[in-house]
């Protein structure tokens, strides 16, 4: 097999109810992981299931937790958790395997399954095919004394957040810093409070009383104009803005203006190369800032730009054997720390920054000159992004608009489209020295997807 079915760039994601986010192929898909985990690795087998708030994480957790036991696998249920805690708690307690429900930053009416390694790294793509293969063999319960059992994990939570905590210098504190905390009522909404306090800070809490439904609603990393405004009306000093299920992380600080991931990965590689721990250079991907790439240059620090998506950065650190990587969405990845992004982790080594140094975020982001960049997200019809991948550049109408615009940009600027991995969209991203040009651009290359997508 050569073709993933359902496997996109993290994990399996979609509409519930829609497949393959349905009872009974995330059945099937439990029975498939656990009998390929004894395949390979004979005797009792324990995986790890976490999830994040939304509603439909009830139902998606029983049926994995099902199928893993019809294939002979112990469970253990962590409950609402970040997706950078399952993979330490998967790597930390010996567990073959971690399991994500989750759809990160997508509205409640969507969700998703991700899997770690017993690394707590992704699944690599080798068992990522074998088990779609196995979701082609019939279900074979196995006999009822090998059945799988589920039992809750015990101190979860406090484990994970005394793991954070130590991420950063044991004398370092927040002392005297107000932050405002935005959980995007999500997965990391009775964590993240909890670590920011306990190193000191005033921590002023915000979405962070999930329901079911209000996950990623109006707040956390995605949306930020409700913690910009409230750090200015709580004259705060720095904002934190987590996503749905913790693994990226947006700041805003004390003027209410916002820190992106390309901004976050510039303070935390300038301050680390002054440290002596940089170790070598830094990883964004095609849609990191110029502004990122020159500043770094600058500094005399190595870039290199990696395919969108954690697991590329991931990857393209490990050939490197570099520390330090992310996107401009916020996903970090310090892999000195974790293996991979963590948004409370990432927050953190910032904020030891401003403390160390005195520094207010403002001042710590002004030496990175931004170029404008405008992304738009243009729909189109389902098995045309994502997992399907129509190559949406190919239509003649799309060639002809990229190559007039990179012609009117001149080498000033960038033009890059791609399928999303996780939405039916393509993304169109545009930037250059013009702020006015840039939106001009990306308007009239929306307008070609939209054309090319409507006519195909």
């Amino acid at each position: 097999m050569t073709q993933r079915r359902y496997f996109g760039t993290d994990g399996i994601r979609g509409r519930v109810g829609d497949e393959p986010i349905t009872p009974g192929t995330i059945l099937k898909l439990g029975w498939a992981v656990g009998t390929v985990l004894g395949q390979r690795n004979p005797g009792r087998n324990r995986v790890l299931i976490g999830k994040d708030t939304r509603v439909s994480g009830y139902l998606l957790e029983s049926a994995l937790e099902a199928g893993l036991a019809a294939a002979g696998v112990d469970i253990s249920l962590l409950g609402p958790m970040p997706t950078p805690g399952i993979a330490y708690l998967t790597r930390s307690s010996r567990a073959e395997a971690g399991v994500v429900v989750s759809a990160s930053h997508n509205p409640y009416e969507d969700n998703g399954i991700k899997f770690f390694s017993p690394e707590g790294t992704k699944l690599p793509d080798e068992l990522e095919f074998a088990i779609e293969a196995a979701m082609d063999e019939p279900l074979r319960t196995v006999s009822a004394a090998r059945l799988g059992k589920a039992a809750r994990f015990t101190d979860a939570a406090g484990r994970y957040i005394e793991y954070c905590k130590n991420t950063i210098p044991h004398r370092t504190t927040l002392d005297g810093l107000t932050i405002v905390l935005d959980c995007a009522n999500g997965a990391a909404y009775h964590i993240a409070p909890s670590v920011f306090s306990e190193l000191g800070a005033r921590v002023i809490p915000m979405a962070n009383h999930p329901d079911g439904f209000n996950i990623n609603d109006r707040c956390g990393s995605t949306e930020t104009d409700a913690l910009q405004k409230a750090v200015v009306a709580n004259a705060a000093d720095v904002g934190v803005a987590l996503d749905g299920d913790g693994d990226r992380v947006i700041l805003v600080d004390a003027k209410g203006e916002r820190i992106d991931g390309d901004q976050l990965l510039y303070i935390m590689s300038t301050a680390r190369r002054l440290a002596g721990n940089l170790g070598g250079g830094v990883v964004g991907t095609q849609m990191s800032n110029l502004g990122l790439e020159h500043a770094l240059t600058a500094q005399g620090i190595a870039f290199r730009r990696a395919a969108v998506g954690d697991r590329y950065v991931l990857s393209a650190l490990v050939e490197e054997g570099w520390r330090l990587g992310g996107e401009s969405s916020g996903h970090i990845i310090c892999l000195d720390k974790s293996t991979t992004g963590d948004g409370i982790i990432a927050a953190l080594e910032v904020l030891a920054v401003m403390t160390a140094g005195g520094k207010p975020l403002s001042e710590l982001k002004s030496a990175m000159a931004m170029y404008p960049q405008v992304m738009v997200n243009v729909p189109v019809p389902n098995g045309q992004a994502g997992n399907g991948r129509m190559d949406i550049q190919s239509a003649g109408c799309v060639r002809d608009a990229i190559q007039a615009a990179e012609a009117e940009l001149a080498g000033r600027g960038r033009v890059l489209l791609r399928p999303s991995g996780t939405e039916p969209v393509v993304r169109v991203m545009v930037e250059g020295e013009s702020a006015e040009q840039v939106e001009r651009i990306t308007r009239y290359l929306a307008d070609a997807v939209r054309s090319a997508a409507a006519s195909s």
